[in-house]
């Protein structure tokens, strides 16, 4: 994919990627009109957004005045997309031909520190050196087989100047799947490229829910990245790796590049939540129209929460793009790396919170709804390691980039020891917490947390099995969440957030409590369900998420995938295999459903979508992995013993004499 990008905004600043006008060297009259302009605070205009035609392919982006963006375009980006659209005319056939970032990501990282520093000559994300000025011609690109049967990129100069792309486009409409298949997978597949949504003529995504007869889609008929993960490892598994390019590169120039005052702007390096591909009039013209993207940070979701997950998945399923392509020079492009560092940047800054777990508010993930997750969930602590090991492979390392790496290495550790010792919950630790004394205050405190004993609920009591444990839901200063999350448990055993022994037995107790978890449906967000006053007063009496339905209880199907990627890790594949089986007779019966209600998974979810597309592509995804084994394991994590022989935790250096290091390594022994 090479787009050539534009984008209508307004500047008030005389600096163009942070370079003084005077490094181009371009016609005096042209570029003294277009600084001036650009340089005019008054200048003013409604949106911003990239734009293409049948011309140009480009990153099209529909947003407010107070998001404004930088972009790092290289050597496969035919026009920068932070040029006005007004000027974007006579610029298509001008492009820099070498852009090179600044790649200092922070400065002055304190020793053992698990944050990077924001404040200390940060500059990396502020500065661009465009080279070779604006008379360079645009770039044509081809496609040309080598005799090794790879495909390499060769430039031509077109005469012309115009921007174009001439990348081939998948043909999604024809499957490349060889082996025979079920009607039912006939059926999935079918849906599931129904659902594609094109930009600019090329696939970008697919859409939450897809069925015609739904007159209210409200926001279902949008790209989101978490919903889109699936489908994304559906087309990978069957060799369809454009669309997941095309997703992952366009969303790229979605983040938000530049911090604000305005506090409904998004944090830099922030995803979106989900995006929209628009028509519009182009230019006022009602008469010719464009396409344009429209991202959702946050603002016009049910309770106006910014997505903490949305980076974390981008930087998972680059990962997993990488690992079932072969194409690792994705990873490598410069924009690509600074995406990833800007994620970063944001989950690592220092704050006021001492764990190294992710401080987040309620509904900021797959939970989007309040239901008392707010502070250190499950969840998020699950997919936060996941991104870290991610970006450990993926980041280029340098004289530049070290401090990062060794900022995410320290967090790494941290995190690891914190989850392992603190949120797990087996027969012997809910003894230990029985017996807790409360108010200690001193280094050498059990009772960490000030956890009152009374918080054991009855239901645990008789639930928790003599062998099997888990991840708890969440924990903050007295109070503990003792549910089950099951998307964070299921990430705890791919990503190796759990040791060896609690991998195990988190699956062992799913085998034990098999009729709670799946029953008729796997499997269940989470366990038990808020019910009575707790649920009045946790939830807010949210009428969606009433007891045993919605995020409150109900099933999902979507989670297939997940649990069976943690089954053929840990040598189960039999324990997925019985899942989708019964999964398998009531999905394509029941029109594929969002989620189920009830204790049991019984009935179809109350306000469920049907054709939801996550639940489709968690269905063919969970077939794939299983015929391809070898697939499914490029998509974990083995644990990383230097990882816990590093915990940061400095309490030798501060006179403590328990360090987290010694009770980390003790626990790979297990």
């Amino acid at each position: 994919m090479k787009p050539c990008s534009r984008i209508l905004s307004s500047y008030r600043s005389s600096l163009l990627f942070g370079v003084s006008p005077t490094k181009f060297n371009g016609s005096s009259s042209t570029i003294k009109g277009l600084f001036s302009k650009l340089h005019n605070p008054k200048s003013t205009h409604s949106h911003k957004y990239h734009r293409c035609d049948s011309q140009i392919l480009g990153f099209i982006r529909l947003m407010n005045l107070n998001r404004r963006d930088f972009s790092v375009p290289d050597s496969n980006w035919a026009c920068s997309r932070n040029f006005s659209t007004r000027f974007c005319g006579n610029l298509c056939n001008v492009r820099p031909r070498v852009v090179s970032l600044i790649p200092n990501v922070s400065s002055g990282i304190r020793n053992q520190s698990t944050s990077v520093d924001p404040h200390v000559n940060d500059t990396s994300f502020d500065k661009i050196f465009i080279q070779s000025g604006l008379n360079a011609k645009p770039l044509v690109v081809e496609r040309n087989e080598t005799d090794q049967g790879k495909l390499e990129e060769v430039a031509e100069e077109r005469s012309d100047g115009s921007c174009v792309n001439i990348d081939n486009l998948e043909d999604l409409n024809k499957s490349k799947v060889e082996s025979e298949l079920s009607e039912i997978e006939k059926e999935a597949w079918k849906l599931l490229r129904s659902a594609v949504v094109t930009y600019c003529g090329n696939p970008v995504g697919t859409v939450a829910a897809n069925d015609p007869a739904d007159k209210q889609p409200l926001n279902y008929d949008q790209v989101f990245f978490r919903d889109f993960v699936p489908s994304a490892l559906a087309f990978l598994l069957n060799g369809e790796g454009e669309i997941v390019k095309n997703f992952l590169l366009h969303t790229l120039q979605l983040q938000s590049w530049e911090k604000t005052v305005d506090c409904y702007s998004p944090g830099q390096g922030l995803m979106a939540a989900s995006f929209k591909v628009r028509t519009v009039p182009l230019d006022g013209n009602n008469e010719a129209f464009e396409e344009v993207l429209d991202p959702d940070f946050g603002e016009s979701a049910i309770g106006r929460v910014a997505p903490v997950d949305s980076g974390l998945w981008w930087i998972i399923l680059l990962r997993a793009y990488g690992k079932l392509t072969g194409d690792y020079a994705l990873q490598e492009r410069v924009d690509v790396q600074t995406g990833i560092r800007l994620i970063l940047k944001l989950c690592l800054t220092d704050g006021f919170d001492m764990f190294p777990s992710l401080l987040v508010t309620d509904g900021s993930c797959m939970i989007d709804r309040r239901m008392g997750i707010h502070g250190h969930p499950l969840e998020i602590q699950a997919l936060f390691y996941s991104a870290l090991r991610c970006s450990r492979e993926m980041l280029t390392v340098n004289d530049a980039t070290k401090s990062l790496v060794a900022a995410v290495s320290n967090r790494l550790s941290a995190l690891s020891f914190h989850m392992r010792e603190y949120y797990w919950v087996d027969m012997k630790k809910i003894n230990e917490i029985y017996r807790y004394k409360t108010e200690e205050y001193s280094m050498d405190a059990v009772n960490k947390f000030n956890i009152y004993p009374e918080q054991i609920p009855s239901w645990l009591v008789d639930w928790i099995p003599e062998e099997g444990g888990y991840f708890m839901g969440n924990l903050q200063p007295a109070h503990m969440d003792f549910r089950f999350f099951t998307l964070g448990n299921l990430w705890a055993i791919v990503s190796s957030l759990g040791t060896t022994r609690q991998n195990k037995e988190i699956l062992k107790l799913v085998e034990t409590k098999w009729d709670d978890l799946v029953s008729q449906m796997p499997l269940k967000i989470c366990y038990p369900a808020l019910e009575g006053e707790e649920w009045r007063i946790i939830t807010g009496c949210d009428p969606k998420n009433t007891p045993w339905s919605y995020h409150n209880g109900g099933s999902w199907p979507t989670l297939l995938w997940q649990f069976t990627l943690a089954c053929i890790k840990m040598g189960k594949p039999e324990l997925a295999q019985k899942a989708i089986d019964v999964a398998e007779k009531r999905l394509s019966v029941d029109r594929w459903p969002e989620y189920y209600d009830t204790r049991n998974g019984k009935f179809i979810g109350k306000q469920s979508r049907m054709m939801q597309t996550w639940t489709i592509a968690g269905f063919l995804t969970s077939k794939m992995l299983l015929k391809n084994p070898e697939k499914a394991s490029l998509l974990f994590w083995e644990e990383d013993f230097e990882l816990l022989q590093n915990c940061v935790c400095m309490l030798n250096k501060t006179g403590r004499r328990k360090c987290s290091r010694f009770a980390a390594r003790a626990q790979i022994l297990v």
